[in-house]
């Protein structure tokens, strides 16, 4: 029963988003005024002008707020990772999500700039995660929901049952429903997985069909010996599932990841609620891939917050047709580009918000000749 529960919220949520229709023209059209109202020639300030009209354009609304800001991180473990695709151990996925919790991680500290809560799903960690304490006020907010400790190799089969796959997505949907319960205005997604750039490099693979040697590098920091491991476990994993690019969902639980589908969930759930979604990296990015496959009308309502230094990755902002915020060559993870560019967004609004207008400030406007 539980499968046709989480099979029944999914269809909900994309229900939910492709009932959105189009971005919101007219309120794109009155921020656009708004902007050249302001003491400023007409799009001087470039790409924060485009982000504000965006804002509007996904929210429905000219003035949209970005005030209430998330970060939501979903862990889980890699069955793959025994074939030595990764450059350190599996225990560290636990490890890093004690960290989270105790604040010492980079999306601890760049959350916390960024104004941001910080929550880590726990849907497949394999082993136990260590006891965190929290002396920095910058730690985060754990939910367990573990599916099962970790996929299974990919190598061999698939990496999980279809069942798991969507009671993953519906753990994400959840949280996501949450968040924007909440009255979360911008939310960001990160990941955390040892492995996961393997799976990420698989599913770009065959949804973007794109040539698995185009879509695979060096993760956490591989040799040569170690890409041409991790190359040839994708190559095997599929041969061995020969998965449908036609079918997202079962890509997904083929050679994809649990913390790959809560964050599908995720998306999935604040797009249908007309929230912004910043997305990180690669990773993140995969998940994109699949939720625009399962609802199309998921695409033009997504933020890249940055250009991965994985090469997978801008394949998939090409296939996405999304220009990322920032380029920094980050290959971190946990949502750090994504807390980073909530910086910028928020830095566009208290532009549209702060900015005199020529009329209020005594300037001239523009001439016409």
């Amino acid at each position: 029963m539980a499968a046709f529960a989480d099979a029944d919220s999914l269809a909900h949520a994309v229900a939910a988003v492709e009932a959105l229709g189009p971005l919101d023209a007219r309120a794109m059209t009155a921020a656009s005024a708004h902007l050249d109202g302001l003491t400023k020639p007409p799009g001087s300030l470039g790409r924060l002008e485009s982000i504000v009209v965006m804002l509007a354009g996904i929210t429905g609304r000219p003035d949209a707020t970005v005030g209430r800001r998330a970060v939501i991180v979903a862990a889980a473990d890699h069955g793959v990772a025994r074939r030595g695709v990764s450059a350190y151990p599996q225990e560290v996925t636990a490890q890093m999500v004690a960290n989270f919790l105790a604040g010492g991680a980079a999306i601890s500290v760049l959350a916390a700039r960024a104004g941001a809560t910080l929550t880590i799903i726990d849907v497949g960690v394999a082993s136990k995660i260590p006891a965190a304490a929290d002396t920095s006020g910058r730690g985060g907010r754990l939910i367990s929901a573990r599916i099962r400790a970790g996929t299974a190799d990919m190598t061999v089969g698939p990496a999980m049952t279809h069942g798991e796959a969507l009671a993953a997505i519906a753990v994400g949907l959840r949280v996501g429903e949450a968040a924007v319960a909440d009255g979360v205005d911008l939310l960001a997604i990160g990941e955390m997985g040892i492995g996961n750039t393997t799976a990420a490099s698989a599913l770009t693979a065959v949804l973007a069909e794109a040539p698995l040697e185009l879509v695979t590098g060096a993760g956490t920091g591989l040799d040569a010996a170690g890409l041409a491991r991790k190359r040839a476990a994708i190559g095997a994993a599929l041969a061995v599932n020969a998965p449908d690019p036609k079918d997202p969902l079962a890509v997904l639980a083929a050679v994809g990841g649990l913390e790959i589908a809560a964050l599908i969930g995720v998306i999935l759930a604040a797009v249908g609620a007309r929230v912004p979604v910043i997305l990180d990296g690669f990773i993140a990015g995969s998940a994109a891939l699949v939720a625009v496959g399962l609802a199309p009308g998921v695409a033009p309502r997504l933020l890249a917050g940055h250009r991965s230094a994985e090469p997978g990755h801008a394949v998939i902002l090409r296939r996405l047709e999304l220009e990322p915020l920032l380029d920094l060559d980050l290959r971190l993870g946990e949502g750090s580009g994504a807390a980073l560019a909530m910086d910028l967004v928020g830095a566009a609004v208290s532009i549209r918000d702060e900015m005199a207008t020529f009329a209020s400030a005594g300037v001239s406007g523009r001439e016409e000749r």
